[in-house]
């Protein structure tokens, strides 16, 4: 497989990759005339280029007689997402402050502080929901991280 890197290295390939986007949003694929048209540049030239992307398996294609319908395959990209998220989300501070909140709005001990109420004969949460909670607050967290990671690369493009 050609490195990826390189691959999107050409501005030709990156238009067509964005053209590409726009219909892989909308569940659908384009022929090359189409592309041709919307990024007014040669046949030639965008076959040549729907070739490298087609190696790279950045592309799908369907022939229906003379025709081609091309269609984008993000996969590929996870490789470039997976080395530029670190670089992305170095600057961000990652901590997640947790508050337990009572019905009324008052603050209240969380599931690990569960020796406070001893003295009301009672527990904050059953240990099942408390094991919930934890697994919701991992989820909770990861997806902190994924919308940091996503805001910073919104960032990079202004």
């Amino acid at each position: 497989m050609p490195d990826i890197f390189g691959v999107i290295a050409d501005a030709t390939r990156r238009d067509i990759l964005q053209v590409l986007l726009e219909r892989f949003k909308r569940d659908a694929e384009i022929s090359v005339s189409e592309i041709v048209g919307q990024l007014e540049i040669s046949q030639p030239t965008v076959s040549k280029h729907l070739k490298v992307l087609r190696e790279a398996e950045l592309v799908t294609v369907r022939e229906e007689g003379q025709h081609r319908y091309y269609s984008l395959n993000p996969e590929p990209l996870e490789m470039i997402e997976d080395f530029v998220i670190p670089f992305l989300s170095a600057g961000f501070d990652t901590e997640v402050t947790v508050e337990y909140l009572s019905e009324s709005g008052e603050r209240v001990a969380g599931p690990g502080a569960q020796d406070a109420f001893a003295d009301l004969g009672e527990e904050v949460l059953p240990e099942e929901a408390a094991a919930a909670a934890e697994r919701i607050g991992r989820a909770a967290a990861r997806a902190e991280n994924r919308v940091k990671e996503l805001v910073a690369r919104f960032r990079l493009r202004d």
